[in-house]
């Protein structure tokens, strides 16, 4: 999270590099100094022979940093400058970038030409009739234009020059990243020729991974400038709330009840801290879920019409209309008036919103690196510290309550992505994976593209070492292409040429088409014939596992992945956490540093008195309980084991359990094991630990809900099983657990 500037531009090897007119654009703005990643990216960059990656804090400069070096090589190749291909993760950030190339670029004659279903055809036509210059796109369009124009592709990208990823680390380990790894194998073979990447990026856990998505073939190669955060200073503070009943529980006679009397009393509590800190200064407040966003903006609002003052709060989140997000994001860059936007990740990424005061995070992060994504946002004008105030709810503790709230897993799994944000440390990025879903669109968007393909040619495109999708067999690409036959996504005339089946072809028009990634559906849940609600299910299930859903526990007797149906029962285990997570997998680190924050009796000291409280009950607990020694306890009918790994972990070790006629369920902290006995479970570990083979298609062979990604239906039942496990689960992480257990149970 630097701000300082390494040299004066008269001193500078980079700038003394740059083309003139670039140089006086850097003075006119009154640059006296270029930034540390600026200085080391021009020499990187301008003669356009390698791969680079800049990973630097916000507003470090990395835009600038990949483009004046990347202007100054397209102004000396003139007349004929060559197109540079910037590919960003949102639209919104398409605009901003736009807004910001255009005033560097339109004084060196260079077109920069945004391209999303936003942007008008006539811009469009332009770029199709003369392409050069900047052009700005996602990659679903980038996807429509290989689906649509790809006969013209060759002519377009005939003076590629460069390709620039935006946000690096939002495409790693996704389907869109995948997409976005074969579209630019794809951009590659239509140019004939190797065309520098460059990623730019705030946030990415290993370079080398990053390197390894970058150019999987020859990561080794990438050059990699990382700027370190100059000892900015950082403010931290993370205050405790026990959770409080909504006030109409103690009068549920009372007239005409508002908002505040209806939700929990500590929601209202922590809603009228925030009202108190954050008055009169630009903020951002991240509460985790789309509906606790409208739940503080809504408190928050009322506070100001309460004190008859001005809102200076609004919603942002994905589900609200494109208005209502420009409004809240206007609100924050206008400088003349205070605004808070209450959100979710929409505004984590790069879109410019100008500097917050403070960030603040409400219940533990998705992860170490979101939090960082977001503190990007605070102290960005020199000599401003960085500001996070985190709020954690711990409930009531109950004669029957469980390990998790006993540890208060949701106070500890924060203090623990604290400190290891303060450490400088974050989650890698999850490359690799099979990704069969994104294989069977890109095999499509090719077949549209070239107007048919052979298998052959899909294969060498695809498949073959080096190639985006490589580690399917021949035998198994074989049988993917078949299956799409079978669903009638493909066909093949006379000539052995595949072609789009009328499913295919239907698929393949439709605007849909172009992204990669499905919308997560929600499955209702259905007890007896009632429905209980809905809620999104991203990991597997298997017929006796449980889920907590409104506060119990509840046991699966059948999925239904066509009717997004989950009929269920009431299963007769302990009380469950009140802690379930954000949603996000957790990392084993993120669980280590709250074993060590649990074992350590040495203060915190960004906690207040409150959360003090609650971690010194948290460790009081954890050492009574022995649990420095003990990962496997029996509690009434339940066994739990404490396997202090990461959800990967624990999602496979719970699914191992349940193979073995156990009903067992990953809980976040701990795995819970229902109506087994200590003996039995012990016994079931053992055998865990012996496997020699950890076969993915044995161990989801009853999981019904692996459709995960947009095309997982499409692909035969063993691929589709190999993709998820692939992508979700960490089998032999999951037996070293077992013999973890069974080594400190013995």
């Amino acid at each position: 999270m630097t701000t300082n500037l390494p040299a004066s531009n008269s001193d500078s090897q980079g700038f003394n590099q740059l083309n003139g007119q670039i140089q006086r654009w850097i003075w006119n703005e009154g640059w006296t100094e270029l930034r540390d990643a600026q200085e080391r990216a021009i020499p990187a960059l301008i003669n356009a022979d390698r791969d680079v990656i800049v990973a630097a804090a916000t507003a470090a400069g990395k835009t600038e940093a990949a483009f004046f070096p990347i202007l100054t090589h397209l102004l000396s190749k003139a007349p004929d400058i060559g197109t540079v291909l910037y590919i960003s993760p949102l639209k919104a950030l398409i605009n901003d970038q736009w807004s910001r190339l255009n005033g560097l670029c339109e004084s060196l004659e260079i077109p920069v030409t945004g391209w999303h279903g936003d942007i008008s055809s006539s811009h469009k036509k332009h770029f199709l009739k003369n392409p050069n210059g900047i052009l700005l796109i996602t990659p679903e369009s980038l996807e429509a234009l290989f689906v649509m124009r790809g006969t013209a592709m060759p002519g377009l990208m005939a003076n590629l020059r460069y390709v620039v990823v935006d946000e690096l680390h939002a495409f790693i380990g996704s389907e869109r990243g995948k997409q976005l790894q074969s579209l630019l194998h794809r951009l590659e073979q239509i140019a004939g020729r190797r065309v520098p990447r460059v990623g730019l990026s705030a946030t990415l856990g290993d370079m080398r991974l990053a390197a390894r998505f970058l150019r999987p073939s020859d990561a080794d190669q990438v050059e990699l400038i990382e700027t370190k955060g100059s000892g900015q200073e950082l403010k931290v503070l993370l205050k405790g709330y026990l959770a409080k009943p909504p006030r109409i529980e103690s009068n549920p006679d009372l007239d005409n009840p508002e908002m505040e009397d209806v939700v929990s009393g500590s929601i209202v509590d922590v809603a009228a801290n925030l009202y108190k800190v954050l008055r009169g200064s630009n903020n951002l407040v991240f509460p985790n879920s789309r509906q606790k966003v409208e739940i503080f903006t809504d408190l928050l609002r009322r506070s100001c019409e309460r004190d008859s003052v001005p809102n200076e709060f609004w919603a942002h989140h994905g589900n609200l209309a494109k208005e209502f997000r420009e409004e809240a994001e206007q609100a924050l860059k206008d400088g003349t008036r205070p605004a808070t936007a209450v959100c979710t990740t929409t505004l984590e990424l790069g879109i410019d919103i100008g500097s917050v005061k403070s960030i603040c995070q409400v219940g533990a992060s998705p992860s170490v690196a979101s939090l960082r994504q977001r503190l990007g946002r605070s102290g960005r004008r020199k000599g401003e510290a960085a500001i996070l105030r985190a709020y954690c709810i711990e409930p009531e503790l109950q004669p029957n309550s469980g390990i998790s709230d006993c540890l208060r897993e949701g106070l500890v799994q924060s203090v623990a992505m604290i400190r290891l944000l303060i450490a400088g440390w974050f989650e890698p990025p999850r490359i690799g994976g099979l990704h069969g879903s994104t294989l069977i669109q890109q095999i499509l968007s090719i077949i549209a593209e070239r107007g048919g393909a052979s298998a052959g040619q899909l294969w060498s495109t695809l498949v073959a070492p080096g190639s985006p999708f490589e580690g399917l067999t021949r035998d198994e690409f074989v049988l993917l292409l078949k299956h799409m036959g079978e669903r009638q996504l493909l066909t093949q005339d006379s000539s052995g040429t595949l072609l789009h089946g009328e499913l295919g072809e239907k698929l393949v028009n439709h605007y849909e088409f172009f992204a990669a990634f499905a919308s997560e559906e929600e499955f209702r849940l259905l007890c007896e014939g009632k429905v209980l609600g809905s809620l999104p299910v991203s990991r597997p299930l298997l017929p006796k596992q449980c889920i907590i859903f409104a506060g119990r526990r509840w046991r699966v007797i059948d999925v239904d992945t066509e009717k997004k149906l989950i009929v269920v029962a009431p299963d007769r285990g302990g009380a469950p956490p009140a802690f379930e997570g954000g949603g996000s997998m957790v990392h084993d680190r993120v669980r280590h540093e709250m074993r060590l924050v649990l074992a350590e009796e040495t203060s915190v000291r960004f906690l207040d008195q409150g959360a003090l409280s609650l971690l010194d009950e948290a460790r009081s607990y954890y050492k009574r309980a022995g649990l420095d020694k003990i990962q496997l306890i029996q509690r009434g009918s339940d066994v739990q084991l404490l396997t202090w790994r990461g959800d990967w972990v624990n999602d496979a070790l719970a699914l191992m359990l349940t193979q073995h006629r156990l009903t067992a369920s990953n809980e976040g902290l701990l795995i819970n094991v229902s109506g087994g006995a200590k003996e039995r479970v012990l016994d079931v570990l053992e055998e865990i630990a012996q496997l020699e083979e950890l076969d993915p298609i044995e161990l989801l062979a009853n999981a019904n809900n692996i459709i995960r990604e947009k095309w997982d239906w499409a692909m035969p039942d063993t691929m589709a099983r190999r993709s998820f496990a692939s992508l979700c689960l960490d089998l032999e992480g999951a037996r070293d657990a077992a013999r973890q257990l069974i080594s400190m149970s013995s």
